[in-house]
């Protein structure tokens, strides 16, 4: 491998070519240490702070290795700029002839089958989705990759996306009479014959699972695998190695099959007045479970008789189901899938009511529209190790929050990567930013418990002097949706009760991507949102100069999986609280904190209104692991502090109800 410091040096190839480009010594620490990982097959976790410019530490050795390299991001939009923005520039940087792919799930995909059979039967869930279809349509004429996202007349979550991509499921594969121009196999035959590969997590895992079926291997064979924004991948793999079935499953079923009838079975009466049945059971099931974005343990939904009853019939219908797809399933190839499907999806209900393994739990989540049944592992270490063992390549691990303090021992024992032999190399580079200058952590005084019912109304009063001193430009990070609402609707009283014209935003009211550009073009918005705002959220320079974090992000006790979790860990000897739940909060309150300073210019504040951080012995290991800013409890010292700020640049106000 070329020398690492020469490229990322004064005069390097990239201070050449990519504008604004500085050396950082955390940054070439950083892509030294990964070219060690590389060469020598080892495995790293590394935590990089906010601004050590990871994505070049781990591309410049990646693509200098001179091997196949897997890249795993955490998200599709993240996939999408590491591929079409950095990737290129390292590769022109560089001056390395590496093939280089993206690859995304099928559902990303236009499928030409599909988007032919949704036209004949013409059944669409609203008015635009009939003329979006037509858009496809004239897109598919043009474009060489079918990739949704680049399809601009469409909106990325439309409706008709449904019914004109294709799933695991109702894929016709090799018998698709569409099958050498997909666009899907295209992609994976570029991801096969490129030196570096852009996945993301849920793509990675998804084809785990697959080889693990025995079902070929969806991406190649690689050398090296490095897994960017880490700290979703416990989360992600529990997902993956455990078991769903939906309403929505069934419903799709439902949809599918009738539009395979209606082109290859039109005398099978039966079977199209099935599919009806089939939503109907589906849309009951749901009815029968209580509330909405919500989970319940098996134990407590199991109780209830219009939920056992609804889950009868769902089951029973499959089981109908399964016999009139298959007594059509000879007369096409979409038939023969919609009948694997309702025998694997039967097996999956009826299973999910009589599983009982002693390291899973049995669920259900509920949402507005749907309701799904789940079995999830309570501990993916051996399953996970299980991959990495025996496998002759390198495995990167980094994330901007990995480690507790400065211990990696609770991220490594969730993946079982303290299993391992040798044991993973771990490093940890902080941020290059002079947080001391740039930020304060602030503390409210006398601040009621969390669970006091003032609790609410005391970080609005407290969080409205911050926001007039700011003069706007905040975020104000909620750990439930419950107190997202109540938050943002104090808020508005309180605006409007002192005349503060200040644009409110609430999560929710448009796709997160439309209010975060809402947010940085108005300049002096105030934005309430929950989980979703949490990470992966970027807004650099003056639109963001507060972050207001209401609680401590514990997760719910209530949850049926952590419950479960709880229990296990109890059982093994250890303490929950400590190996558990306090590092999982201290790693998503690292996240939430990273969204105030993104540059070497920006300055703000973030408010912390849990008093838990400052009473309690635990509290410690919390402020502890955030970046080193000033910290203070004195709201005078803070309003100062925004005050000497640069007044925001504030855009002309719309009349979208999201600005209200």
């Amino acid at each position: 491998m070329q020398d690492i410091a020469a490229h990322f040096a004064d005069d390097g190839s990239l201070a050449r070519v990519i504008p604004g480009f500085r050396p950082r010594a955390q940054q070439l620490e950083m892509a030294q240490a990964i070219a060690d990982a590389i060469h020598g097959n080892r495995v790293l976790v590394a935590e990089a702070g906010t601004g050590t410019g990871k994505t070049f530490a781990y591309l410049v050795p990646a693509l200098l290795s001179g091997g196949k390299v897997i890249i795993s991001t955490g998200t599709k939009t993240l996939q999408d700029q590491l591929f079409h923005r950095d990737l290129p520039a390292v590769r022109k940087a560089l001056k390395v002839p590496v093939g280089v792919a993206l690859l995304k799930g099928r559902q990303n995909y236009v499928c030409h089958y599909h988007v032919a059979h949704a036209q004949i039967e013409g059944r669409f869930i609203n008015r635009e989705d009939v003329s979006y279809i037509r858009t496809i349509s004239k897109w598919l004429l043009t474009t060489q990759t079918g990739d949704k996202a680049e399809c601009a007349g469409v909106p990325e979550d439309a409706t008709v996306w449904i019914t004109a991509t294709s799933t695991r499921e109702n894929c016709l594969g090799q018998d698709c009479p569409n099958a050498k121009e997909c666009f899907v196999m295209a992609a994976r035959r570029n991801a096969q014959e490129a030196d570096v590969v852009v996945v993301n997590h849920h793509l990675f895992f998804a084809d785990v699972m697959l080889r693990d079926e025995g079902m070929g291997e969806l991406l190649p064979a690689c050398n090296t695998v490095i897994f960017d924004e880490a700290h979703q991948l416990p989360e992600t793999a529990s997902m993956f190695f455990g078991e769903s079935a939906s309403t929505g499953q069934m419903l799709d079923l439902a949809r599918d099959t009738r539009m395979e009838a209606m082109v290859g079975a039109r005398d099978a009466l039966d079977l199209i007045e099935g599919t009806r049945t089939l939503e109907k059971v589906a849309r009951d099931l749901r009815l029968a479970i209580p509330g909405e974005n919500a989970r319940l343990a098996y134990e407590q939904i199991i109780e209830r008789p219009e939920f056992v009853e609804a889950l009868t019939k769902a089951e029973d219908e499959l089981e109908q189901f399964v016999e009139y797809t298959e007594s059509q399933a000879e007369r096409s190839e979409g038939l023969e899938k919609c009948w694997q499907r309702a025998t694997e999806l039967h097996k999956k209900v009826s299973g999910w009511r009589r599983l009982d393994q002693p390291e899973s739990i049995r669920w259900v989540e509920v949402f507005s529209q749907s309701a799904s049944l789940n079995v999830t592992p309570l501990n993916i270490a051996n399953i996970f190790r299980k991959q990495i063992e025996g496998q002759a390549k390198s495995w990167i691990f980094a994330s901007a929050t990995l480690a507790v303090g400065k211990n990696f021992a609770h991220y490594n024992g969730e993946l079982g990567l303290n299993m391992l032999d040798p044991q993973p190399v771990t490093g940890m580079w902080g941020s290059p930013f002079d947080y001391a200058t740039q930020a304060v952590l602030y503390a409210p005084k006398n601040m009621p418990d969390p669970n006091s019912p003032d609790f609410i109304d005391a970080v609005i009063e407290e969080a409205v002097p911050v926001i007039r001193a700011a003069q706007g430009r905040t975020f104000v990070l909620c750990t439930s949706l419950r107190a997202m609402q109540r938050i943002h609707e104090g808020l508005e009283s309180r605006f409007h009760r002192q005349a503060l014209d200040f644009p409110l935003l609430l999560q929710g009211q448009a796709s997160r991507s439309e209010l975060l550009e809402r947010f940085r073009r108005l300049g002096n918005a105030v934005l309430v949102a929950s989980q979703s705002f949490w990470e992966g959220v970027d807004v650099p320079g003056d639109a963001l100069s507060v972050v207001i974090i209401d609680k401590l992000p514990f997760a719910p006790p209530d949850d049926p999986v952590l419950k479960a979790r709880v229990e296990w860990i109890e059982k093994q000897g250890r303490n929950p609280f400590m190996d558990y739940q306090l590092p999982r909060a201290v790693i998503s309150m690292k996240q939430g904190a990273g969204r105030l300073i993104r540059t070497e210019r920006d300055r703000g504040v973030l408010m912390v209104c849990d008093p838990r951080m400052i009473t309690k012995p635990y509290g410690r290991r919390v402020w502890q692991s955030l970046p080193a800013m000033r910290r203070s409890q004195i709201r005078e010292e803070v309003i100062e502090f925004l005050e000497s700020l640069p007044a925001p640049a504030v855009a002309s106000r719309d009349l979208s109800a999201t600005d209200k």
